[in-house]
């Protein structure tokens, strides 16, 4: 079989609605920081699936983990019945997650369902329906969660009724004057908010740390702080969407600990189960911890996924990854700035940690964004041999395993060089993208 011959049945078999393609990639394993295409061919990942592999491919603790829970699971999830690995889950991920006062924890399948039942438990807990988030922001693509994520309503997706998208402020691109834009940018932001949350009819205000979706965004140093005095000022729960950026990956085991904030609520994702179908969320006991039965999943909270999400906390904590992450990431900027000086169309290299950010731009005095570079660029990238996608229309998203090597880090900076600079000369064609329409 050929990685065509694969592709061809995912044609013909997979429902295209739930696809999203930067280039014809097939793939039969992974090991650590790399994938292997049907064939054999190589990839150094970047990704790490939208950073749900976030501990890399096949983590032997993972693995182990996995195996013993499935010789003889308790059930096959947490409706109507307890097991050691859920509850024992709950307490550890409440005992590494900083938050005042009694809480409970919600077990999901993915940060989509976490953030939605935040969403419903929030208007039922405070008898308010508004729901503020941002511009470019994502939370999740079914239900309330796709409603209000800015990423989707830009594509065409219906808004939330009941929603309010703020600006989110970038440092690269300040949307206020003033002798600081940055600045400027920021207290225009939480001056909007303050506006919107002063009518008093918010239940929640859902941020990111980070705007990954929307063209990895770290906001200006003190914009979560203000943020969240601007949440208490009115008396407003703040919920931190850590599903993404968090659990290590920006140098810190929780994203929002860059900006030394206790939010009411956080979110997780994707790297919690290791690739596995697991999310939660922690949050007041008076927002979810009833009414029973208004957030139901069959097979939320089962012991094997539950399991790995222990291993995956414990690994996270025993191998010290967040310090690994801010090292590797460290490298990781200081090698792709470099590249920067050199290149015409690089316009920022930004991040924390692991989380980075290289925006294209057409040519560095006007800064305009290029999306059409951005495409091409990842597709040259995979064609020499590494998965990295785009997002926020011209910024690439670099998000590798928090276990790549040094070695690993400079042969990703030389692609992503090349790959760049071949895109940028022309080896990429408009036709060879055409079929991949990204986001």
């Amino acid at each position: 079989m050929t990685p065509q011959d694969l592709l061809a049945r995912d044609a013909a078999a997979v429902a295209g609605i739930e696809k999203l393609r930067f280039f014809p990639i097939a793939l039969e394993s992974g090991k650590g920081s790399w994938l292997t295409e049907v064939g054999g061919r190589k990839l150094l990942d970047l990704s790490a699936t939208w950073t749900a592999c976030g501990l890399g491919h096949g983590h032997p603790k993972i693995i182990e983990a996995m195996t013993k829970a499935a010789q003889t699971p308790a059930g096959a999830g947490g409706l109507s019945a307890v097991h050691p690995d859920s509850v024992g889950f709950a307490e550890e991920l409440l005992a590494l997650t900083p938050g005042e006062g009694e809480r409970r924890v919600y077990f999901g399948h993915a940060g989509t369902d976490a953030n939605e039942v935040i969403f419903r438990a929030a208007r039922m807990a405070t008898g308010k329906r508004r729901i503020v988030t941002f511009k470019l922001g994502y939370h999740g693509g079914i239900g309330i969660s796709m409603g209000v994520s800015g990423v989707h309503i830009d594509a065409g997706a219906t808004p939330d009724p009941d929603l309010y998208l703020a600006t989110y402020p970038n440092p690269f691109r300040p949307h206020a004057d003033g002798p600081d834009p940055v600045q400027a940018s920021l207290e225009a932001s939480i001056a909007e908010i303050d506006e919107e949350l002063a009518k008093g009819d918010v239940c929640v205000l859902m941020a990111e740390p980070i705007l990954s979706d929307g063209g990895m965004i770290l906001p200006p140093k003190g914009f979560l702080t203000a943020l969240h005095a601007t949440c208490r000022k009115h008396d407003v729960l703040l919920a931190v969407d850590e599903v993404k950026m968090g659990l290590g990956r920006p140098g810190v085991l929780h994203a929002f600990q860059l900006d030394g904030i206790t939010p009411e609520i956080v979110t997780f994702g994707k790297v919690i189960g290791s690739g596995l179908p697991l999310s939660a969320a922690v949050a007041p006991a008076w927002v979810i911890d009833g009414p029973p039965a208004t957030a139901l999943l069959t097979t939320a909270g089962n012991p094997i996924c539950t399991a790995v999400g222990r291993q995956v906390m414990r690994t996270l904590v025993e191998e010290d990854l967040p310090t690994r992450a801010g090292r590797a990431g460290k490298r990781f900027m200081t090698g792709l700035r470099e590249v920067m000086t050199q290149s015409p169309v690089i316009g920022d290299v930004r991040g924390a940690g692991l989380a980075i950010g290289l925006e294209l731009v057409t040519d560095k005095e006007t800064m305009t964004p290029d999306p059409k570079l951005a495409a091409k660029v990842v597709f040259r990238a995979f064609q020499l041999g590494a998965v990295v996608h785009y997002v926020g229309g011209n910024t690439l998203e670099i998000t590798p395993p928090l276990i790549i090597t040094d070695d690993e880090v400079d042969t990703a900076v030389s692609i992503l060089a090349q790959s760049i600079t071949d895109a940028h000369s022309g080896i990429v064609t408009d036709e060879d993208i055409a079929p991949y329409a990204g986001w």
